[in-house]
């Protein structure tokens, strides 16, 4: 799943220094705990975490921003040279402090958290707009990740999302501040919902102010698409609707950089080309993961699909998608043979399960259409179906090999063949001699055998015999 798209971070570095002891007496000089210092450990913080969770996704990362000439500025270049990332885009800013937060921790707990950086504006703006501007070409997306630590000034956004604007590369940001003014046009920002209040003055109490606020955001900052992230809730999108991406935490016993997940996955996503629905569906599942560990954590795509392949309703949310969905989502698939089949399946039995596992191993990505009730409705009679369309949705989302399902309301699949264009469609051999409605679309057409003895008219006509018998 993962793809080795490259993209770049601007933003504050910082320096994440532990300094790791025990305690057993309190200090004779004052009513304080006394560490004996065992251990100390250095990790990037701040946008550092976005480049270390991007990395963990699999993109190719580079970093821009300006740092002291100081040793926790060498520090970070020394734990990004760790991870393979390159600094060439990095700026020293002669007397400037690097970011570097010092905690002590104490038998795993944290005592006191020292913090040493500077905060002002950096005076080296135009150096490292034209740095990001000479190569911004070679990404597939800038993430702009700002903590208020001076890197990200009005000029320095404006100037970088102007060009990514120019040159139609999405630009995403995590805000700092309630001015969101710097961030116009970008592509989208992730505030929380608490930093979305400030930043619009409204109070987020209710799913009505929410769309207020989301949209106000869209509208004044003219971004392309509007989130609002709702912790326990999941993220909050608005198109030209209000859509909410219910949360998949299961567990959660850290939200330490969890923001910078949402950041980065997004960014990764749309980078390789997904839409915005699917982005948001794979970040919450990148949360989730996060959520569940302890400190500033990273999600893995294999963390993510163990995750999505561990819940049913995932899986059914995830590949349950609309017509316009699949056209958009199989279009960005143009290396991957799609397989297309479809029915009623009203009650899933072994024939089904066999029928479909066998046209999965016709291609790499296997489509199924499925009658709405109102179209089996038609096509069986007025007793038909027995499951509603969302439960055989959701029956067939669990099986491993189907990869998306899609609702269609017509009594023939031929509209839905002619906007997702598979390369196979696939029917049951009773279609022998017969024509196959959407042949002419697709490039083969291919016959199954169906198993012998099973279909769901038989097992309807199994059980009223059953209920006959018990009644004699």
């Amino acid at each position: 799943m993962a793809k080795r798209v490259k993209i770049l971070v601007v933003g504050d570095l910082m320096l994440d220094h532990y300094i790791w002891g025990s305690c057993d007496r309190i200090s004779p000089e004052a009513p304080v705990q006394v560490v004996k210092i065992n251990n100390e450990t250095y990790t990037l913080g701040g946008a550092g975490n976005v480049v270390r969770n991007l990395l963990s996704l699999g993109a190719n990362v580079s970093v821009a921003s300006v740092l002291g000439d100081d040793e926790a500025g060498k520090k970070i270049k020394e734990k990004l040279a760790e991870l393979n990332v390159k600094d060439e885009l990095i700026l020293t800013e002669k007397g400037r402090e690097s970011s570097i937060k010092s905690r002590i921790m104490a038998s795993h707990q944290q005592v006191v958290r020292i913090d040493k950086e500077s905060v002002v504006k950096i005076n080296l703006e135009d150096e490292l707009v034209l740095k990001v501007k000479e190569n911004l070409a070679n990404f597939k997306a800038v993430l702009l990740s700002d903590y208020g630590k001076g890197v990200l000034s009005e000029k320095v956004c404006q100037e970088i999302i102007n060009e990514c604007v120019r040159l139609n590369i999405p630009v995403l940001i995590d805000p700092k501040g309630s001015d969101y003014s710097k961030y116009k046009n970008a592509t989208l920002l992730t505030p929380n919902k608490k930093e979305a209040s400030e930043a619009t003055n409204l109070k987020i109490k209710d799913k009505a102010e929410l769309e207020k606020a989301i949209k106000q955001l869209k509208d004044e900052l003219n971004l392309t698409y509007s989130i609002i992230t709702i912790s326990e809730e999941g993220i909050a999108l608005y198109d030209d609707k209000l859509h909410i991406f219910a949360a998949k935490a299961k567990e959660v016993f850290d939200v330490t950089g969890a923001g910078d997940t949402v950041l980065a996955t997004l960014g990764y996503m749309l980078a390789t080309g997904a839409d915005i629905k699917e982005a948001i569906k794979i970040a919450n599942l990148a949360a989730a993961v996060v959520v569940a560990k302890i400190g500033s954590a990273t999600a893995s795509f294999s963390e993510i699909e163990q995750l999505l392949n561990s819940s049913f309703g995932a899986n059914f949310e995830h590949k349950l998608k609309t017509v316009e969905e699949l056209e958009e989502i199989l279009s960005q698939k143009d290396k991957k043979k799609v397989v297309f089949t479809n029915g009623c399946f009203d009650i899933l039995h072994a024939g089904h399960v066999k029928y479909l596992a066998r046209a999965r191993e016709l291609g790499d990505l296997l489509v199924v259409g499925l009658n709405s009730d109102a179209s089996v409705k038609r096509l069986k009679g007025e007793t038909r179906p027995i499951n509603s369309q969302d439960d055989r949705a959701c029956v067939l989302s669990g099986l491993g090999f189907v990869d998306y399902v899609v609702i269609f309301d017509e009594d023939t699949p031929l509209n839905l063949i002619t906007k997702i264009k598979p390369d196979v469609l696939v029917k049951g051999a009773d279609y022998k001699d017969k024509e196959v409605v959407g042949s002419e679309i697709v490039k083969e057409v291919r016959l199954i055998d169906f198993v012998e003895g099973k279909s769901t008219t038989g097992i309807i006509k199994r059980i009223k015999d059953a209920k006959n018998d018990d009644k004699k």
